[in-house]
């Protein structure tokens, strides 16, 4: 039987945003800041996940150390927006709960809460322990294109926050590099100049090793 982490007083709290991001782009970053000011967490850590338990590998799912860099690249100098890599050195799959109890460990003077789009909701009684995810953590959904979410039907611990719905995807990105178009504003700047300096997603190499130039 799991036993309840006992934490001391607690001085922030933490959303968590997973995903592959690959690559992390402007819809990513949007949804993180509305959440990080708008809402009650005091910062948002985008977790990189090496593999999705609810998906299948995906043949364009670039090494971890580039997206983490990436993501890296993309929140350098704000001050509410971090990353999180500890899903890296968990085991794969890895899953939400198992990650928020090792944070949880790992930073006991910090409340975590699970940031998922709406789409995730509607199958997240599928996700393991989920019920410990809400009434131990607590969820914040952020709208998806075509998931419409009802707050009156949601359980305590669960929020819906109406942040900007910006229907841009990474699997859009991937294909406007590949088709050689110009990605600015779909990711930022110096996230564009590293994809670019790396010819990263020219090719559909799964574990694309950046350092073979």
């Amino acid at each position: 039987m799991h036993k309840t982490i006992t934490r001391p007083s607690v001085t922030k709290t933490v959303g968590i945003y997973g995903g592959s991001f690959n690559p992390v782009h402007t819809g990513h970053l949007i949804v993180a800041s509305y959440i990080a000011q708008w809402s009650e967490v005091d910062e948002v850590w985008l977790m990189l996940s090496p593999l999705n338990p609810f998906k299948a590998k995906d043949p364009e799912l670039i090494d971890a150390e580039a997206r983490e860099e990436m993501l890296r690249i993309a929140v350098e100098g704000n001050d509410i927006l971090g990353i999180c890599d500890e899903q890296l050195s968990m085991p794969v799959p890895s899953y939400t709960i198992d990650t928020l109890d090792a944070l949880s460990a790992r930073h006991p003077d910090t409340h975590f809460k699970c940031i998922i789009g709406s789409d995730s909701w509607k199958g997240f009684s599928g996700w393991k322990d989920y019920s410990r995810i809400i009434s131990e953590y607590g969820v914040i959904i952020y709208p998806r294109p075509g998931y419409e979410v009802n707050p009156a039907e949601l359980p305590e611990g669960v929020a819906l926050v109406p942040a900007p719905c910006v229907d841009i995807s990474s699997t859009f990105v991937r294909k406007a590099v590949r088709e050689g178009k110009d990605v600015s504003y779909f990711v930022p700047d110096d996230v564009a100049d590293y994809i670019a300096a790396n010819r990263l997603y020219k090719n559909n190499h799964a574990n694309y090793d950046i350092t073979d130039k």
